[in-house]
C-alpha cells in the first residue's frame, strides 16, 4: 500500500483519541464531531506543537462550532447553482466540479463542512459522468475547477479518467485542480501523480496554505514535483482569527510560498459558514494587512484580498482605499501615504509627488 494511504488510514477521528497525543481533555467536542467530522492524519498531527496553536485550531474541533447560530449551511448557494449533482455553475465560462467527498484533514473553517466527509455528499462514477456530460453539452464552459473534498485523494486511475475526459472536450481550455494535499498530506504527490497530471496541460493547481508552519520540507518536495511537471501553483489562503490575522505572519507565509514556487493567489475573508463564526476577522483587519503588504513586499507575494459574496454573488476583490479624488486629476496616496496626482486623462505628463505626509510604517 502507498505510504499516503497508510497515513490516511491511521488518522484520528474520535475525541477520545486526542489525549493520547496531547494532555488535554476533549471536552464536549464529541458533540461537534457528530455533526462536523474530524480527521487529522499523522503527518499533519506531527506539525502541531501544542494545544491551541495555529495548526491545532485549524483541525481540532471547538465547542464554538456547535454553538454558532449566525452562520449559513450553504453560504455560497452552491446547491441552488448545481444543474447536476456536485457541479456548480456560477460564472458564465467556468464550473466547479466536485469529484470527491473526503479530505486529508477536515478543516474546521471549511465552506462545505456541512457535507464533506459525511453521507450528505454523495459522489460516484455516475455523478462524475453526469458532470462531464453537462460540461460537454455546455459549450460556454471554458474553465473547469476540479475540487471536492480533495480530488488528489482519489486513486491515480480515477483522476486520470476525469482529466482525460475533460481534456477531450474541445471547448474546455483550462483545467484547474483545487487541493490542500500539498499542505496536509504532501507524500500523496508522487512522481507518478505529477507525471500523470502533466499529460493534460494546461493544468493549474490551486493549493491552500494558511500558516508558515505548514511549509515543511515535505510540502516543498510536493510542490517541487508539481512545478517541475510544468504545473503552475497558486495558494488560496483564508484569513483566520487567532491563526494568521497578523501582517508579519502573512508576510512570512507569502515569502515562504514563493520559495517553494507557489504564487500567492487569494487571501480570502472567511465565508459565513455555519460553525465557523469564531474564525471570522473584521474586514478592516484584512484591509490593514493588505496595506502592510502592498509596496512593502514583492508584488509577486501580494495576493488578492477577496470575499466570496453570500448567495452566490461571486468573488469580489477588496482593496485599501488609496483614492482621494477623481476629476480632471486623479488624487491618491501611494503605499507610504504620500499624496500623488495623475492627469486624467493622461496627456503624457509624468506623475508628480505633491507635498504629503509619510506614514509611520514607510521607510
Amino acid at each position: 500500500m502507498n505510504r499516503w494511504k497508510t497515513l490516511l488510514q491511521k488518522s484520528i477521528s474520535k475525541a477520545e483519541q486526542l489525549p493520547a497525543h496531547f494532555p488535554t481533555p476533549p471536552g464536549d467536542i464529541d458533540r461537534v464531531i457528530d455533526i462536523y467530522p474530524m480527521r487529522i492524519n499523522p503527518y499533519y498531527l506531527s506539525l502541531i506543537k501544542q494545544p491551541g496553536d495555529a495548526l491545532w485550531r485549524q483541525v481540532v474541533p471547538d465547542r464554538l462550532e456547535f454553538y454558532d447560530t449566525d452562520g449559513m449551511d450553504d453560504p455560497l448557494n452552491e446547491e441552488n447553482l448545481s444543474p447536476v449533482p456536485n457541479l456548480v455553475h456560477k460564472y458564465p465560462d467556468r464550473v466547479l466540479f466536485l469529484v470527491h467527498n473526503q479530505c486529508a484533514v477536515y478543516c474546521r473553517f471549511c465552506t462545505r463542512k456541512r457535507k464533506v466527509g459525511t453521507r450528505a455528499m454523495h459522489v460516484s462514477l455516475e455523478t462524475i459522468k453526469a458532470g462531464i456530460n453537462y460540461i460537454k453539452e455546455t459549450t460556454t464552459v471554458k474553465d473547469v475547477l476540479v475540487s471536492g473534498g480533495d480530488p488528489l485523494l482519489m486513486d491515480d486511475d480515477r483522476l486520470d479518467y476525469i482529466l482525460a475526459s475533460l481534456r477531450a472536450i474541445k471547448h474546455v481550455e483550462i483545467i484547474r485542480i483545487g487541493s490542500r494535499v500539498p499542505c496536509t498530506l504532501p507524500m500523496r504527490v508522487t512522481k507518478k501523480l505529477a507525471a500523470m497530471i502533466k499529460q493534460y496541460h494546461p493544468v493549474y493547481i490551486n493549493t491552500h496554505f494558511n500558516h508558515p508552519a505548514e511549509i515543511t520540507p515535505e510540502a516543498a518536495t510536493a510542490c517541487k514535483r508539481l512545478a517541475d511537471a510544468g504545473i503552475p501553483l497558486g495558494s488560496q489562503t483564508v484569513l483566520l482569527k487567532g491563526i494568521n490575522d497578523d501582517p508579519e505572519i502573512i508576510k512570512e507565509l507569502l515569502y515562504k510560498l514563493l520559495r517553494i514556487r507557489v504564487k500567492p493567489y487569494y487571501l480570502f475573508q472567511t465565508d459565513m459558514t455555519k460553525g465557523t463564526n469564531h474564525f471570522r476577522v473584521p474586514v478592516e483587519k484584512g484591509l490593514e494587512i493588505m496595506q502592510h503588504l502592498i509596496g512593502h513586499v514583492s508584488g509577486m507575494a501580494v495576493p488578492t484580498f477577496a470575499v466570496d459574496a453570500p448567495g452566490g454573488g461571486g468573488k469580489i476583490p477588496l482593496l485599501p482605499n488609496y483614492i482621494e479624488h477623481i476629476g480632471d486629476q486623479l488624487v491618491f496616496q501611494n503605499y507610504c501615504g504620500i499624496t500623488c496626482t495623475y492627469d486624467n486623462p493622461s496627456d503624457k505628463k509624468e506623475m508628480r509627488l505633491v507635498h504629503g505626509k509619510k506614514t509611520a510604517h514607510c521607510r
